[in-house]
């Protein structure tokens, strides 16, 4: 995802209600045996019924500490390891992912449930130190309502976005700081290759993209299609998710026949988010548990409409609205998650330095 990193809607965020207990560094979490402590990025969501139903299942009251996106949250994950923040973490995605598997955060845990993640998901399917949760696609998303009145064609391909009719209209996340920002760039590495990327990245920098720290404030402050943003950005384009577009339409009466915002779907990298059980957990009990959960199809089925995400469960059902109005990226571009992890540090320090001086 991570994703933060996610679709965060505020509005459906509310609806978790009291049953959460949402904060930020408390050291400890897991300390009550009764309680189990997720740690996650700013976009983690889920139903309160679902939630409720779990903790009566299992006798223990979910706590979640939220650490910003999903660059950040990981980034303190490894700072606290060892002595983690709670039990699980959820929100590491397989642009991050190495980082966190090296520096020996998780504890191995086979998920109940994980028969039911394809094969292709499982990028840790030997030693089980993650287990995959949802999958999805960072796309240029744009806003059909400016290219309709400038009488413009939306770009389709990342080739597009660099010529001079969409100079100045795009804004995407910092790569250092943001899971979509990195997302992005490396799927411009799989389309040009490691000696031509650099070159792309000129071109898009000579072509006006501005960059902003993370997806909340390029979505919701810059991007001009955004309905909680009340469109007051000016920027028509946007680094955000394929399923990003069923969110203007939630809770729209009539519904209307397509989305206000599409996707630009040439310019799409697939991005697998995983959840883990916190080497040093205090409650590892209940840290197993609570992964279960994650994994369960109650919760998989609850998360498309919550996170904007698509569940990694095969046989979890997506609702009509997230199929109708989200895009399906048949050929996302991808990376090997080896090539991935040798190179990630050097891409990131090559595009702050080309990008951001």
């Amino acid at each position: 995802m991570g994703i933060t990193s996610r679709i965060t809607v505020s509005a459906v965020a509310a609806a978790v209600g009291t049953a959460v207990l949402a904060a930020c560094g408390t050291p400890g979490g897991g300390a009550d045996a009764k309680t189990v402590t997720l740690v996650s990025h700013d976009s983690f969501n889920v139903s309160k019924s679902v939630l409720a139903a779990f903790e009566k299942e299992s006798g223990y009251k979910v706590k979640i500490l939220k650490g910003g996106d999903a660059g950040k949250a990981v980034n303190q994950a490894i700072l606290s390891k060892g002595n983690p923040q709670g039990d699980v973490f959820f929100g590491i995605d397989n642009t991050l992912l190495s980082r966190g598997l090296n520096e020996g955060v998780f504890s191995p845990y086979e998920a109940k449930g994980l028969a039911d993640v394809p094969a292709g998901l499982q990028l840790d399917k030997d030693e089980h130190r993650v287990t995959p949760l949802d999958y999805g696609d960072i796309c240029v998303n744009y806003d059909r309502g400016y290219f309709a009145r400038h009488k413009t064609a939306p770009p389709k391909t990342f080739d597009d976005l660099i010529e001079p009719r969409y100079k100045g209209l795009l804004v995407t996340e910092n790569s250092a700081t943001s899971s979509p920002g990195l997302a992005f760039q490396l799927g411009t590495i799989a389309k040009y290759g490691q000696d031509g990327w650099q070159d792309y990245w000129k071109k898009l920098k000579a072509n006006g993209v501005e960059v902003v720290d993370g997806w909340e404030q390029a979505y919701y402050e810059r991007f001009s299609g955004s309905a909680a943003g009340k469109g007051k950005g000016d920027k028509p384009l946007v680094v955000s998710y394929a399923s990003s577009p069923p969110v203007e339409v939630l809770g729209k009466k009539p519904a209307p026949e397509e989305a206000p915002t599409g996707v630009a779907t040439g310019t799409c990298f697939r991005q697998i988010e995983f959840g883990g059980l916190l080497k040093g957990a205090k409650n590892e009990k209940g840290g197993k548990a609570l992964l279960d959960f994650l994994v369960s199809k109650e919760f998989q089925e609850d998360m498309p409409l919550k996170m904007f995400v698509n569940p990694a469960r095969k046989d979890a059902k997506v609702p009509e609205l997230f199929t109708k109005y989200g895009a399906t990226i048949d050929k996302p571009a991808t990376l090997p998650p080896e090539t991935i992890t040798k190179n990630r540090e050097q891409w990131i320090k090559q595009w702050s330095s080309l990008v951001l001086k």
